[in-house]
């Protein structure tokens, strides 16, 4: 497996207990974002590199940078249709071009100067964004906050065939690690080495709401 793993209990200790912050891995020039799908879905995507077969660009894709949000909302790939976990490493160029388009699937009166402004916002992108509460990996709830990104139309279209740099079907680490959550062996558990992803646009800051790391960590 290409994707870089550590312990969890060793990742937990050092990552922003509170606030909203993008976890993630990435370097110089890519992120890994993750998927679950069907198996039909999934094993073309590993296969061929790219979204294609049964995937559909009519329906709205989330994707999630944080492996542990991915897994409270496939049941660690339990659910039905996401029995497939893809790690999807995306050019980190393109991760940024999402976040610049990306509009809040609710209104915020502190980003929007008014709901007019908002609706108006959601109808011009592509792209939505939804910060949920992060879950540990037995499923409970955090202070921390996770985000996820859906993407349609255009920007859907050059995320599953031009934005992607490799797809590696994870669901058999998902399924070893899985086992060690349900027997609470936390000592062995294992997850994708993650840290706060940085971003240096400081009105994309502004309009995501991400916490400042050093704040929260003081």
């Amino acid at each position: 497996m290409k994707l870089q793993t550590e312990p969890y209990l060793d990742q937990k200790d050092r990552w922003p207990p509170k606030g909203q912050v993008i976890l993630a891995q990435y370097d110089a020039d890519s992120i890994v974002v993750y998927q679950a799908y069907r198996p039909s879905i999934g094993h073309f995507a590993a296969q061929h590199g790219y979204l294609g077969g049964d995937f559909s660009l009519t329906r709205m894709t989330w994707i999630k940078p944080n492996f542990l949000w991915m897994m409270y909302r496939s049941g660690w790939g339990t659910k039905e249709g996401q029995e497939v976990t893809l790690a999807i490493r995306l050019q980190r160029s393109a991760f940024e071009a999402i976040l610049a388009q990306a509009v809040h699937s609710t209104y915020i009166p502190e980003i929007y100067e008014n709901q007019e402004a908002w609706s108006c916002a959601v109808k011009t992108s592509d792209v939505r964004l939804q910060w949920d509460p992060d879950h540990n990996p037995s499923g409970g709830k955090l202070e921390r906050r996770a985000i996820q990104l859906g993407l349609q139309g255009e920007a859907a279209q050059k995320y599953s065939r031009e934005w992607i740099v490799s797809i590696e079907d994870i669901s058999e680490f998902v399924s070893e690690q899985r086992n060690h959550v349900i027997r609470k062996n936390y000592d062995a558990l294992l997850t994708p080495s993650e840290s706060a992803y940085q971003v240096s646009d400081l009105e994309i800051i502004r309009k995501l709401q991400l916490s400042e790391i050093d704040e929260i960590g003081s």
